[in-house]
């Protein structure tokens, strides 16, 4: 027999998906299979969350479905509430520089835009992008470096683009929700704050097996619109923004709540990840984007030519 902790914590975890995953075909079999398990899985909480994060994932391998183990106790939280969760996401942004690791000048007038851990909250990290993109906007080629970025949120893939972009919007990946049965459309924006980068001068987007979520979202953005091109490691394959749900001190569930959808393509990068113009190593990314860009700003002409092409004689190594 189950202990009750554990019988209590499958069955809200199954409401929850039947209530609200994005696909209701699929929350029906997942649920099917927790109860099916349910007196079979470990008393041990983080073997529990390993287990029944096997089952989540089992039906349609969906990354953001899962059962979380946190080590120190979650405080309870209000439905609806997320002020922990944004006091929280506030003190990460604060610590990482707002996500923004690295915005320097390479030589032969290359942007260096390097973005890690997430894509923090737009809320959060406006200033921030519009220094880095001020800093960066009159170099002739840009590279961001998408290798290190593990996730994202949608408002801040939406501002970054509208930095690669100019003041006619264009329409970017939105996300149909089960909640509401439409899908919530996305687009750049007609005015930021600080300088543009702008939408056509040379841009590279660099991933890796690790750029998930919210960074693949902004390397398919720009892949669809036709605006970059993307050097790298096919992603990881998560497309489904998910809310976190409390079901014990130590345990939160990730539901996926909606789907992406691109104008485009008409779907999104689910299951498959985003497949790079440009296939390489991601220890090679970056020096093949360089090299790229070097090239391109060669044939612009100008005193930033002749130093693309020194940059080249040299070896343009990085």
């Amino acid at each position: 027999m189950q202990t009750p902790e554990v019988t209590a914590i499958v069955d809200r975890l199954r409401t929850l998906v039947e209530e609200r995953y994005v696909f209701p075909d699929a929350a029906a079999e997942i649920s099917a299979r927790l109860a099916a398990r349910r007196d079979g899985y470990p008393t041990d909480l983080a073997a529990l969350a390993a287990a029944v994060t096997d089952d989540l994932q089992s039906v349609n391998g969906d990354k953001h479905l899962r059962l979380l183990h946190h080590a120190e106790p979650q405080p309870e939280q209000v439905p609806g509430d997320d002020a922990a969760e944004y006091a929280a996401m506030a003190q990460w942004a604060e610590r990482t520089c707002g996500g923004v690791a690295a915005a320097r000048r390479l030589p032969g007038d290359v942007g260096l835009l390097e973005i890690t851990p997430v894509l923090f909250p737009a809320v959060l990290v406006g200033d921030v992008y519009a220094a880095a993109f001020t800093l960066l906007a009159p170099v002739r080629a840009l590279i961001v470096d998408l290798r290190g970025c593990l996730g994202g949120e949608p408002s801040a893939v939406g501002l970054f683009m509208s930095y690669l972009w100019d003041h006619e919007p264009v329409q970017l990946t939105g996300m149909y929700e089960r909640a509401t049965d439409q899908v919530r459309q996305s687009w750049t924006h007609a005015h930021v704050p600080g300088r543009r980068y702008g939408r056509d001068r040379p841009l590279y987007v660099l991933t890796s097996g690790k750029t998930f979520s919210g960074g693949e979202a902004l390397a398919y953005d720009v892949q669809q619109t036709g605006r970059g091109t993307v050097v790298g490691e096919q992603t990881r394959g998560g497309a489904h923004p998910r809310e976190g749900f409390r079901l014990h001190p130590h345990l939160e569930a990730t539901i996926s709540v909606a789907r992406a959808v691109n104008p485009v393509s008409g779907t999104n990068w689910e299951s498959v990840g985003v497949t790079p113009d440009l296939v390489v190593t991601a220890e090679q990314a970056l020096p093949t984007a360089y090299r790229a860009a070097l090239e391109q700003v060669c044939t612009q002409g100008g005193p930033s030519a002749a130093e693309a092409r020194a940059a080249l004689d040299a070896g343009a190594q990085l």
